[in-house]
């Protein structure tokens, strides 16, 4: 099989994301040699790729390629864009930063933009059978059209079918699909190629007149219906996975309770998805002060707007609780941003510009922000145990006391600082590490005097594949594929009915 296609959706968080990365799972197992492609992603959840780092792309991107069986790299992901407000955001190019940007001065960067998303797009098609597209938002966004880099102006150029997944659990799908198609121009409509019903609860006999009736009124098919998949755990872009931590497993004990600060800014919060997977562990995310002061646990994440987040921590009284709980020698663990707030001070003329602003004074460490962003990954052992994770951060942390963190094999000290029961790193995905993660739960729940024991079975890659596996499944089960082979290696059928208003009528 040889060809491309792209997933658009008719809203944000329609599952574009994970449709995505369930055709590149059921192509994988078809022994097709895929990767994924997201040309633009605005998110806040990256990751660090390529041998040593150097390069960042969207967490999302991450886990496709892991569903396509490939190496994850900085092609599948060329423009990133990391909000850190709600009006400007950091534009990542080819995995380096590359400006600052408002909405209106983002639109004098689309030139040099697109180039970069049509070479980078050629590149994984030459060294693969199949580039599975994922779009953004809608292609229905009539306003944003003429700019476009990651919907129908990415398939447009490229002459590639499309299909539209919707979101049957928000309601409103079947207008959803007419109108994203009527909105359309003549040119771009005659790209949309079918559709797919995604996170679907009940009946599915009551959902087929529906069906069939939107199949009349637009000429495209329903190529399938995709059930609700409950507790998936993978990588979310703009929007917290919350109903992916009410689900926690079997376990009969007792609960370690993890409550971790939703920042307004909150970014990499997929840390804690390692956290989620066992079985005696609940994570709730919280703007609450009690939450904050009676967890068991308490983690600050990481955030794209350091300074901007802990004034917010502060506007909410959320400090004065995180300090009652370190008096009282009750875990904290700060990650990255998290990490900085716990600091005595932090020096910032880069991003926020706010200048030295006092921390939380919590541990003896002191950030100074660089406006060159390190990008790197690393190892290391930590509680005995080897860690790797990986750094995305502008603040460069001055560790003045307490213990290290994590060591190299010698035992020299390497990253992270500890003092009692506050722990900070800079690293992201140290607890994806299963021996470090356990060990780690196991200090917590000694220090609350909690009887609690990490199930050792519980391997955060074994669960990462049967969650990728479950989106294989899904695909193979609930979607027509042997139309969706054909639109992949034939395009969008000929004579595909226009519809006005946009195609005019």
């Amino acid at each position: 099989m040889i060809g491309s296609l792209l997933v658009a959706g008719t809203t944000s968080d329609a599952g574009k994301s994970l449709i995505t990365a369930g055709i590149c799972r059921w192509l994988k197992r078809q022994g097709v040699s895929v990767a994924p492609f997201k040309a633009q992603n605005m998110s806040n959840n990256s990751m660090v790729v390529g041998a040593g780092g150097g390069a960042e792309i969207g967490r999302a991107q991450v886990m496709q390629a892991q569903a396509a069986g490939a190496e994850p790299e900085v092609a599948m992901n060329p423009v990133l864009l990391k909000p850190g407000s709600d009006r400007t955001s950091q534009v990542v190019l080819m995995g380096e930063v590359f400006a600052e940007a408002s909405a209106t001065s983002y639109q004098d960067l689309k030139p040099a933009l697109r180039t970069a998303v049509l070479d980078a797009y050629q590149d994984l098609k030459s060294r693969f059978d199949v580039v599975v597209c994922e779009g953004a938002g809608s292609p229905a966004e009539i306003n944003l059209r003429d700019g476009d880099l990651v919907n129908m102006g990415l398939a447009q150029p490229l002459g590639m079918p499309v299909i539209v997944v919707g979101d049957i659990d928000r309601g409103g799908v079947f207008a959803a699909f007419h109108g994203t198609v009527a909105l359309l121009d003549a040119a771009d409509q005659r790209l949309i190629a079918g559709f797919v019903v995604n996170k679907f609860r009940g009946d599915p006999s009551l959902l087929t007149p529906g069906l069939r009736q939107i199949e009349g009124f637009t000429g495209r098919p329903v190529l399938g219906v995709v059930p609700w998949l409950p507790g998936l755990r993978l990588d979310a872009e703009d929007a917290l996975p919350i109903e992916a931590y009410r689900d926690h497993g079997s376990s009969s004990g007792p609960k370690l309770r993890v409550a971790v600060v939703r920042f307004p800014r909150i970014s990499n919060f997929t840390d804690v998805d390692a956290l989620a997977i066992e079985p005696g562990v609940e994570v709730e995310f919280t703007a609450s002060a009690a939450a904050v002061e009676s967890a068991d646990l308490v983690v600050l994440p990481g955030t794209k707007s350091t300074v901007a987040d802990l004034a917010w921590f502060r506007e909410r009284g959320l400090d004065a609780a995180l300090a009652k709980r370190a008096a009282s020698g009750m875990p904290i663990l700060g990650i990255c941003g998290g990490y900085q707030m716990l600091g005595t001070e932090i020096e910032d003329e880069v991003e926020s510009r706010r200048g030295t602003v006092a921390g939380l004074g919590l541990l003896p460490v002191r950030t100074v922000f660089d406006p060159v962003k390190t990008l790197t990954r690393s190892s290391g052992h930590g509680l005995g145990q080897p860690v790797d994770g990986y750094e995305i951060h502008n603040g460069q942390v001055a560790v003045t006391g307490g213990e290290t963190v994590f060591t190299d094999a010698s035992g020299a000290a390497l990253e992270g600082c500890r003092e009692g029961a506050v722990w900070g790193t800079i690293w992201h995905g140290a607890l994806e590490s299963d021996g470090f993660r356990r060990a780690y739960l196991t200090h917590v729940a000694e220090v609350c005097g909690l009887r609690f024991e990490a199930d050792p079975s519980v391997s955060f890659a074994a669960e990462r594949e049967k969650q990728l596996d479950r989106l294989g499944d899904a695909v193979e089960e609930h979607l027509d594929t042997d139309r969706l082979a054909r639109l992949i290696e034939g395009g969008a059928p000929t004579g595909l009915p226009l519809l006005a208003p946009g195609a005019g009528g």
